[in-house]
């Protein structure tokens, strides 16, 4: 591990872990920290050049991110938890427990995606668009490359077949708003595709967990608890 992630943790119990989605870091579930506490050890991280991780000289993609997870569990000496993943860190939650399953008792998914093709072009077309024109600054101003990368995990990633779902057996919560900027059928093609999953659309668009939590927090804990 060239990197140690920072991170925040609250309560005691079986650990919850969370990732943020892109451009964001830990304070993204600054309203699920203190009620999911209340039942768990909530640990809220910065992914690798997110927040105040650093960026180090590992590959930018999402399956790093998912070893540096590995890394992070492995120094906790964590063996076991729930993993709930959010845009960007709902996709490296699918490579985690896809490649690490037995780390995961429950998995929450909430606005991932299998592909660049699960967005819709209102959200996508601005971002390629993007990822474009900072493909050239780039190269003569070093200050946009953090910026590129950024956008180029957007643009160019993930790209998990919909078949490998079919190996998640851990019990699987997707969550999406009803006006998710992820396409409704793409959510429901990963819910389909996990074999013991359960779907819930909730009212709100893409940042469901942060604009809408009265109606997030409680699906969630229901679904930890069962």
């Amino acid at each position: 591990m060239d990197i140690h992630l920072n991170y925040t943790i609250a309560g005691q119990g079986f650990p919850l872990v969370m990732l943020h989605g892109n451009g964001e870091d830990h304070t993204y579930f600054k309203r699920q920290m203190e009620p999911f506490s209340q039942q768990y050890q909530v640990i809220a991280l910065d992914t690798r050049g997110h927040g105040q991780s650093p960026r180090g000289t590992a590959p930018f993609t999402l399956e790093q991110f998912a070893e540096d997870l590995k890394d992070f569990l492995d120094n906790r000496e964590i063996r076991r938890c729930h993993l709930l993943g959010f845009s960007d860190g709902g996709n490296i939650a699918v490579l985690f427990a896809l490649k690490y399953p037995d780390y995961v008792e429950k998995l929450i998914l909430n606005g991932a995606d299998l592909s660049p093709s699960g967005v819709k072009l209102s959200t996508q077309i601005p971002i390629v668009l993007g990822w474009g024109l900072l493909q050239i600054i780039r190269r003569f101003d070093k200050k946009a490359q953090p910026k590129w990368e950024l956008l180029d995990l957007m643009t160019t990633q993930p790209h998990i077949k919909p078949a490998s779902l079919s190996a998640l057996t851990m019990p699987t919560l997707v969550v999406a708003g009803e006006r998710d900027m992820i396409r409704d059928r793409h959510t429901r093609l990963i819910a389909r595709s996990i074999p013991n999953s359960r779907l819930s659309i909730l009212p709100g668009d893409h940042f469901v967990a942060r604009r809408n939590w009265q109606a997030f927090n409680p699906v969630v804990l229901e679904f930890l608890q069962v």
